[in-house]
């Protein structure tokens, strides 16, 4: 019997003889496919789930810039929110209509800066309404700025957005917008990085026949220290107070019957006290100058007690603190 053995190629082939492929030939795409390249120092970050305080947020400045833009060219605009979209930033440049409107303002008291983008049909359709037209006149951007009446106009646009989306942050988070300048080509509004990712939501408004969009844009880095109050999905609970209901039940409980219970005495015993007690016994009393009149064991008034009318009754000398903060409700109805 031989002593020699096959070798490994000897063995490998054989099998490519057998199967009718390279088994080097598959270890190698298998390697190919199974490892890519990764750059720790990449700003990509892996951004899950919903944002539903953000959505709460976009949906509150809708309404809110549905009325703005109303007082601003007196057409009443319908909108419709997009979701909340979460992407690298050259990503959202490219979905946008180019040559556009690019406003870079503040995120206070956050650091960094964001976009508030708008479409030229947009544009050109509130300039329009606004010297008397109907909004249907069709302007060419191509190769041109905005002229300096134009950019005024865009500027009042803009204050309005950034005020009416204020007003949707109040009491989740001091958030505000802040005009900074306005560009038309995108490489200058460089809020951040190419590969940086963003959240953006999508505006769509029609006026009329007139159509167009605004974008808000932000930076992820820029929103990661409020991180824990986007992803909340209690914050929506909270600050969705209806207050028109809560004035209508303060009214509303003024009618209700209470028990006013006024003490005009003290006194203290013992158990065996009470248990030897008989008809008869007299208990002696300590009476301060005034008594406290309470309700549903709440003191409200310091009173003085004597008649009125031939009438047992007391007087109210004060008022104690906390029937301000427990029962007249004033300060908690804005």
């Amino acid at each position: 019997m031989s002593d020699s053995f096959l070798s490994q190629e000897e063995v490998d082939a054989l099998l490519e003889g057998v199967t009718g492929e390279s088994q080097k030939t598959v270890k190698e795409e298998i390697e190919a496919g199974a490892i890519r390249d990764y750059d720790i120092s990449s700003q990509e970050r892996i951004v899950r789930g919903r944002m539903p305080t953000m959505e709460i947020v976009n949906e509150r400045f809708a309404r809110n810039f549905r009325v703005g833009l109303f007082n601003f060219i007196r057409r009443s605009p319908e909108i419709s929110v997009g979701t909340v979209s979460v992407q690298r930033y050259n990503a959202f440049l490219r979905e946008l209509v180019v040559p556009t409107n690019f406003n870079i303002v503040a995120i206070r008291p956050l650091r960094g800066s964001g976009l508030i983008v708008c479409e030229p049909s947009l544009v050109f359709g509130v300039i329009d309404t606004l010297y008397g037209g109907s909004g249907k006149f069709q302007t060419r951007i191509e190769g041109r700025d905005f002229s300096a009446t134009e950019q005024r106009v865009i500027n009042r646009l803009v204050d309005v957005i950034c005020e009416e989306y204020k007003k949707a942050w109040h009491g989740i988070y001091p958030l505000e917008l802040a005009y900074q300048r306005s560009e038309m080509q995108p490489q200058f509004a460089n809020i951040a990085t190419p590969s940086e990712i963003v959240v953006s939501t999508a505006f769509q408004l029609e006026i009329g026949d007139l159509s167009g969009a605004i974008h808000i844009c932000m930076p992820y880095a820029t929103l990661e220290p409020i991180r824990d109050v986007l992803y909340s999905s209690v914050q929506g609970d909270a600050i969705e107070v209806d207050r028109r209901w809560v004035r209508v039940l303060t009214r509303e409980i003024q009618a209700a019957e209470v028990t006013l219970v006024a003490e005009l005495a003290r006194a203290d015993a013992t158990v065996e006290q009470l248990l030897a007690m008989k008809p008869g016994d007299f208990i002696e009393l300590d009476r301060e100058p005034r008594i406290r009149a309470s309700i549903g064991g709440v003191p409200l008034f310091e009173c003085q007690y004597g008649t009125h009318n031939a009438k047992y009754a007391i007087r109210i000398e004060e008022c104690l603190r906390n029937a301000d903060a427990n029962w007249l409700g004033d300060k908690h109805v804005k």
